[in-house]
C-alpha cells in the first residue's frame, strides 16, 4: 500500500484532501469547512418547515493548542496560556464579523501538572471571556500521556446580510490590515533566544524595554475595535480573515477561494519599531517576519475603492495594497520598485 507524507501535503492541502468533497446534507449547515467559522441557520431543520424567524447566524469555530508544538511552558505562564487559547477562537469568530457568545473548553492533562496549574490556565480563560463578553458553557478533561493539551469550540452569532467570507474579494479591492505584522514572532524569537527559567534578574535585563513584543506572542488580543470602526464608518469588508499563519499564507487563502489575484507593497506594511530593532539583533529580515511569521491575529481584509476615503481615517488600519486580476498572481513591490511572488511560508502544522 501506498504511503503519503503529511508533510507533503501541509496542513490546507490535508484539510482539502479530508474535506473537499464534503456536501452538507442539513439545510441548518450554511457554510461548512472552508473558512474561519462554521456558519448554521437553526431556524432551518430538515424535514420542518419552519424558517428563520431571526436575522441571526450560528458562527462555530475550534481550535487546539498541543505542548510542545504550540507553546512551551518554559517560558509561556498558565494564566497567559489561558487567555491566548481562548482569545485565538474569538479572532476566528471576529473575522467573520461576527460576535463570540459561547466557548466549551476541553484540556488533556498529564500527571506533572498540580491542581494549582490548571486553575491558573482556567483563570487565563476566564480572564479572556470576562473582557470579551464570552460565556463558559462546557467541556471535557482527560488524563493526557504527552504533556498538555487545550481544544476550544467557539460559538458566535451574525447577521447574515453582515457576515464575511473568504471569497468576496473583487478586482481593484484595497487590501488592509490591522495593527502591525511579525511582531508576535520577534517576540516569540526573543523568548526562544532567552529561554530564561527561574531567574528573574536576568529575565528583567533581558526583557526590558521589549514587553510590547512579549506581551504580543504571550497575551494576544482579539480586533473586535477594528469591527466597531468598520461598522460605524459604515464599511462591510468584501473578505476578511485573521492573520494567524502569515500574512503571505492568508492573503493567498483570499485570493485562492475569491478567484483573483493581488499586489501588495513593502513599504505599505504596517512595522513596529522594537520588531525591526531586535530584528536587526538577530540578522533577520523584518518584512520575511511581517509577510510569514504568524500569531500577529490581527484582521485582514479587502474593501471596495468607494470606501477609500472612510477606511483613512480608522485608526491602526492600513492599506497594503490592491485586487488584481487572476493572471497577475500574488505579488510584493519591494521599496526599489522590484516586483517579487509571494510564498506561503507561514505556519505549516505538518512541516518538516
Amino acid at each position: 500500500m501506498q504511503r503519503t507524507e503529511i508533510s507533503t501535503l501541509g496542513e490546507f492541502g490535508l484539510i482539502k484532501r479530508l474535506t473537499g468533497d464534503l456536501k452538507p446534507v442539513q439545510p441548518s449547515t450554511l457554510k461548512g469547512v472552508g473558512d474561519d467559522c462554521a456558519v448554521m441557520d437553526f431556524g432551518k431543520v430538515q424535514g420542518d418547515k419552519v424558517q428563520s424567524t431571526k436575522d441571526l447566524r450560528v458562527l462555530m469555530t475550534t481550535d487546539m493548542l498541543l505542548e510542545g508544538i504550540h507553546f512551551n511552558l518554559e517560558y509561556v505562564p498558565l494564566k497567559h496560556l489561558g487567555y491566548k487559547a481562548a482569545v485565538v477562537n474569538f479572532s476566528d469568530i471576529y473575522a467573520m464579523n461576527g460576535t463570540p457568545t459561547q466557548i466549551t473548553v476541553n484540556l488533556g492533562i498529564s500527571k506533572r501538572f498540580s491542581l494549582e496549574d490548571i486553575e491558573a490556565l482556567y483563570a487565563g480563560v476566564r480572564l479572556a471571556c470576562e473582557r470579551y463578553g464570552v460565556d463558559i458553557v462546557g467541556g471535557d478533561t482527560c488524563a493526557s500521556m504527552t504533556g498538555l493539551t487545550i481544544s476550544i469550540t467557539c460559538l458566535g452569532v451574525a447577521k447574515e446580510k453582515d457576515i464575511v467570507y473568504r471569497n468576496g474579494a473583487k478586482l481593484n479591492d484595497l487590501i488592509c490590515v490591522s495593527g502591525n505584522l511579525g511582531t508576535a514572532y520577534m517576540g516569540l524569537q526573543l523568548l526562544e533566544r532567552e529561554r530564561i527559567v527561574g531567574d528573574d534578574k536576568k529575565a528583567q535585563d533581558a526583557f526590558e524595554g521589549k514587553e510590547y513584543l512579549l506581551e504580543r506572542q504571550l497575551k494576544p488580543e482579539a480586533r473586535r475595535d477594528i469591527l466597531e470602526a468598520l461598522r460605524k464608518a459604515g464599511v462591510k469588508p468584501t473578505a476578511m480573515m485573521d492573520v494567524s499563519d502569515g500574512l503571505s499564507s492568508e492573503l493567498m487563502h483570499i485570493c485562492s477561494q475569491s478567484g483573483v489575484g493581488c499586489c501588495i507593497y513593502e513599504d505599505k506594511l504596517p512595522i513596529d519599531y522594537e520588531a525591526a530593532a531586535l530584528a536587526e539583533e538577530m540578522n533577520l529580515n523584518i518584512v520575511t517576519c511581517a509577510l510569514n511569521g504568524g500569531e500577529d491575529y490581527e484582521l485582514l481584509f479587502t474593501c471596495s475603492l468607494d470606501d477609500y476615503e472612510k477606511l483613512i481615517l480608522i485608526e491602526d488600519l492600513y492599506i497594503i495594497g490592491h485586487i488584481t486580476k487572476p493572471e497577475y498572481g500574488c505579488n510584493l513591490i519591494g521599496r526599489n520598485g522590484e516586483e517579487l511572488a509571494l510564498k506561503a511560508q507561514g505556519w505549516n502544522a505538518f512541516g518538516s
